[in-house]
């Protein structure tokens, strides 16, 4: 049972703590600036955090199957806060990367209370719950941008993540204090954890397409995202890091379109939507071409992209939780490791993509993500026809 202030408590934690992996995008060049790097290289602080969100999700999400989530998840945002302290202080690039992993790594903690909280909630509310959270999980990244750019503005841009810090260790306590008690469940191995991961995804079709198709979407997502700041940045814009991180609210649609994206996943159009949205993602991604000269189609293009990706990612999830819910977390953990591989090879290229073509090349290899995506759907509804 999920009553609504445990859902409100669910979608608060899982906002502040993916916030973490998405601070840097409007800090790129502020960064780039006071550590004396190459723009696209900084565009691997981004890709740092996904790595480490990669390793954190094949590591320490599959222990939600086996650990007291009451007690893991606070313990893992104290270890997250002394990471961002960490990069507050980091005096080189190198400092700052490693720190970045070890942040990316920790704030895992989100993708351990999404399938709990989906073991919480009556099944015929499942996917308007998850749809609930992942808003919440949505509105974090937004307001990721957006304060950490009015913030380093005001400031500097480590100020940004030791607010961050601070804010860990307050949730952390708020979770332990309120998070509910679980009933026994079988000890598992952890040895035998991280193997099941690997058998539910060779064992599950409907496990890999659907992992594909967030990976494929994500890639694109972070292509666009990690790039805008430079974009953004020079001519003809030439934006301040406070005007580039309220760029971030440009999203908000994809944040309100994953509570509706919950109910119809519950009716049954997975389907249907996920066709739609994944067309309207190539539509929008070309249309951000025009964003180079003309700031118009550039934010139509970033609220029509955050809802398709936001979309697709909802009716994902909703999906793969149906596969056998006592390894909810484990079949979470192998969605979610291809979805943020996808966002990581989509980070790093972005930043190789804007040192050879700039926005050109961006829009470009975006298109390619995207469009692999939409062939992917067009060819399995052949094939299941």
């Amino acid at each position: 049972m999920m009553p609504r202030g445990r859902v409100a408590l669910f979608a608060l934690a899982c906002g502040v703590t993916v916030a973490n992996l998405y601070y840097a995008q409007p800090l790129l060049p502020l960064i780039s600036k006071d550590l004396g790097v190459p723009e696209g290289r900084t565009a691997l602080v981004v890709t740092a955090a996904q790595v480490g969100y990669l390793l954190g999700l094949f590591f320490l999400v599959p222990l939600g199957d086996r650990l007291v989530r009451r007690r893991l998840v606070p313990w893992v945002m104290a270890a997250d806060a002394v990471c961002l302290l960490a990069a507050s202080i980091a005096p080189d690039f190198s400092v700052l990367m490693v720190a970045t992993v070890l942040i990316g790594l920790c704030s895992t903690s989100a993708m351990i209370l999404v399938p709990f909280a989906a073991h919480l909630a009556d099944p015929e509310r499942k996917g308007r719950v998850t749809g609930i959270i992942m808003s919440g999980l949505l509105l974090g990244i937004l307001l990721a941008r957006m304060l950490s750019g009015v913030l380093a503005q005001l400031t500097n841009w480590r100020t940004v993540y030791l607010v961050a810090a601070g804010a860990m260790v307050l949730l952390g306590l708020l979770l332990y204090l309120r998070l509910p008690n679980e009933e026994p469940r079988p000890v598992i191995r952890y040895h035998d954890l991280l193997i099941s991961v690997a058998h539910y995804f060779g064992s599950e079709p409907l496990l890999r397409l659907r992992a594909a198709y967030g990976g494929l979407v994500f890639a694109t997502f972070s292509v666009i995202w990690t790039s805008l700041a430079f974009l953004l940045a020079h001519d003809p814009y030439n934006y301040s890091a406070g005007i580039i991180g309220l760029f971030g609210l440009f999203g908000l649609a994809g944040a309100l379109a994953a509570t509706l994206s919950g109910h119809l996943a519950d009716r049954g159009w997975e389907r249907q939507v996920t066709g739609g949205c994944l067309a309207l993602l190539v539509i929008s991604v070309a249309l951000m071409g025009l964003g180079a000269h003309h700031l118009a189609p550039l934010i139509i293009g970033l609220v029509l992209a955050d809802l398709a990706i936001q979309s697709v990612h909802i009716q994902n999830q909703q999906l793969i939780f149906g596969i056998d819910p006592p390894g909810r977390s484990r079949i979470n953990t192998g969605y979610m490791v291809t979805y943020f591989f996808g966002g990581a090879i989509g980070s790093a290229t972005a930043g190789l993509a804007w040192e050879f073509a700039q926005w050109e090349g961006v829009i470009t290899l975006g298109l390619f993500y995207a469009g692999a995506a939409l062939l992917l759907w067009i060819a399995t509804a052949i094939r299941t026809a």
